[in-house]
């Protein structure tokens, strides 16, 4: 915790006593330092949070439930973003425990506001379960975790075992449950029956809490179980939550709402808060003020505009939110500024996204790289079959699981959304460069992609022209239909590989829009202009036209406008023509 704040007032007396003024500020800046609460990176017990580090205080999340009182609740966010702790705090206050837990909310924000609410405090029994660890590789591993998750929370409501307000019954279906001897068709019931003998036990109905429900279900559409984790997770909830005369209240979070499936099917007493709505929408992730007083209290003050950068940019309803794991991993990693989100969890599915990539979809994934964004369709109810089958769905998913941003929403005809789209940080953007290259370098193998390089920086268009025609021709299928607009995602992608450059696209330059540029970021290399061209059934003699032609685009309109006001003056030019599996390169150097 630090020192108290009666010792740090007699460190500061003898500092001031026995020093002179610049060693009394480097003493007291070290006692400051010592002080301070250490940084809760990868802490969700809220009572070790709350007390014992820097706790960002959201306790008014349980003022706005018992204000409005859903009696379940779903909440969808991006991993990392606070779900479990909030899932925690919420068990916390609300569960009846032999301990006092009310020292853990005295000094929070909802303890001000009143008996009111202190009344709720430690009033219920609580079921808690978590399934953010059950990632296996066949159904009979993922139904054994799921077993074992609830002899675990079984197990921790020893009370019930010699219950007197249990029949014999209630205590045989305890222990089964405690020691996990039961069926899959008894499991899709434990939810009911756990919650019937608690409520006969305390004389009240329990809270029953859900974190990370749809992480089994990720697995299982990874892994080809898919169908059979849906059937028991509807069998589940329907136990739990629908009708339920055994509940109180319930909670659930996970990334996806997975509506289409009917998990939740006739569940009218179900209330969904994704990252759309505005409801709830500062308490996962830290606002901005919340970030400010972090950088104060770790006195990185003049940090914030770079902090920013990296890891705001999101928007939750209508409220800014910074990446709350990133930020604490900044602070905790001395203001250096990396990447850390992607190393919390696994990127298969937008491998997998980046797999189904047609012509359109690689076009605009490219552009979001260069600073672009666009306006799609959103459905906030998208299940993970229909990543595949239907290309607006993928945004969708990008944008519910973090690695989009809303920079503007509106209701579409049909009660979802339109958005306007765009990466939210330089975080993100690191992401997505890592997995676009990864799905590019499976097209283009590495040493390929080292002699393109070599070949655009030396200005030799026949290699380069050798090495592009090479990658169409063996990529048949790829190329069958492109048209310009896929010739243009294709070598803005092909460009992502290029070091030492930063890649711009369509934007303007002269009297008009370069196709792509790419700015050296450091002095020595030349800056490349490249105007593409896309023709139907040319002639070879067509063709070399048609790359001269959109050479003779650059100066015309003189796209190298831009290149030379940033003091460059070694410019190459790229007009690239290209008809079905062939290419045609006029460069002037």
């Amino acid at each position: 915790m630090g020192l108290s704040m009666s010792a740090y007032t007699k460190a500061a007396e003898y500092l001031q006593k026995n020093m002179g003024k610049g060693d009394y500020e480097d003493g007291m800046s070290s006692v400051k330092d010592a002080r301070r609460l250490p940084l809760p990176v990868g802490v969700s017990d809220y009572c070790l949070a709350s007390s014992e580090y820097y706790y960002i205080d959201k306790t008014m999340m349980i003022k706005d439930f018992i204000d409005e009182r859903p009696q379940v609740s779903l909440f969808t966010r991006p991993r990392r973003f606070g779900k479990t702790l909030n899932m925690d705090m919420l068990r916390t206050f609300f569960e009846k425990t032999d301990s006092d837990t009310s020292v853990y909310f005295k000094d929070k924000k909802i303890w001000a506001c009143g008996q009111k609410y202190q009344d709720y405090q430690g009033k219920y029994p609580v079921i808690f379960l978590t399934f953010k660890d059950i990632k296996f590789n066949t159904w009979e591993e993922t139904i054994a975790a799921i077993t074992d998750v609830f002899a675990k929370e079984t197990q921790r409501h020893e009370e019930l075992r010699g219950s007197e307000k249990c029949d014999e019954y209630d205590k045989q279906v305890y222990q089964n449950l405690a020691e996990g001897k039961i069926n899959e068709v008894k499991l899709s019931s434990a939810l009911l029956d756990l919650s019937s003998m608690l409520r006969k036990h305390y004389g009240i109905a329990p809270v029953i809490i859900i974190d990370e429900y749809d992480t089994p279900i990720q697995q299982g559409y990874m892994k080809d179980y898919y169908d059979k984790i849906i059937l028991f997770m509807r069998n589940l909830f329907s136990g739990g939550f629908k009708d339920n005369k055994n509940l109180s209240f319930g909670f659930l979070t996970g990334i996806l709402r997975v509506a289409k499936e009917s998990i939740f099917s006739g569940m009218n007493n179900l209330v969904i808060y994704s990252v759309l709505d505005n409801k709830y929408s500062s308490y996962f992730g830290f606002t901005a003020d919340e970030v400010k007083k972090m950088a104060d209290y770790y006195g990185a003050s003049d940090k914030y505009d770079e902090i920013c950068k990296w890891y705001d940019g999101y928007c939750f309803g209508k409220t800014e939110i910074f990446n709350p794991w990133s930020v604490i991993n900044y602070f905790s990693n001395e203001c250096e500024p990396r990447a850390f989100w992607v190393s919390t969890g696994s990127n298969d599915i937008i491998g997998e996204i980046l797999g189904e990539a047609d012509a359109e979809m690689y076009i605009r994934l490219t552009a979001l790289l260069n600073g672009e964004s666009f306006i799609t369709y959103i459905d906030t109810g998208v299940i993970y079959p229909q990543i595949k089958n239907n290309p607006s769905t993928i945004y969708s998913f990008l944008l519910i699981t973090g690695y989009l941003k809303a920079v503007s929403t509106t209701l579409s005809f049909n009660g979802d959304f339109m958005c306007q789209v765009a990466l939210p940080n330089q975080e993100i953007a690191v992401v997505y460069r890592k997995e676009i290259l990864q799905k590019l370098e499976r097209l283009i193998p590495q040493p390929t992609a080292i002699q393109v390089q070599e070949a655009i920086f030396t200005g030799d268009c026949k290699k380069l022209q050798k090495l592009i025609q090479t990658m169409l021709l063996q990529s048949v299928s790829f190329f069958d239909t492109a048209g310009e607009n896929f010739y243009h995602g294709f070598m803005l992608g092909l460009c992502a590989l290029v070091g030492g450059t930063f890649a711009t696209s369509n934007r303007e330059s002269g009297d008009g829009r370069y196709d792509i540029q790419l700015k050296p970021l450091s002095k020595g290399l030349p800056g490349i202009l490249i105007e593409l061209k896309a023709g139907k059934d040319c002639t070879e003699k067509q063709l070399k036209q048609l790359s001269e032609t959109a050479l003779r685009q650059i100066n015309e309109n003189k796209y190298d406008i831009d290149l030379k006001a940033a003091g460059i003056d070694l410019i190459y030019k790229y007009g690239v023509a290209f008809c079905g599996k062939n290419v045609e390169i006029a460069v002037e150097l």
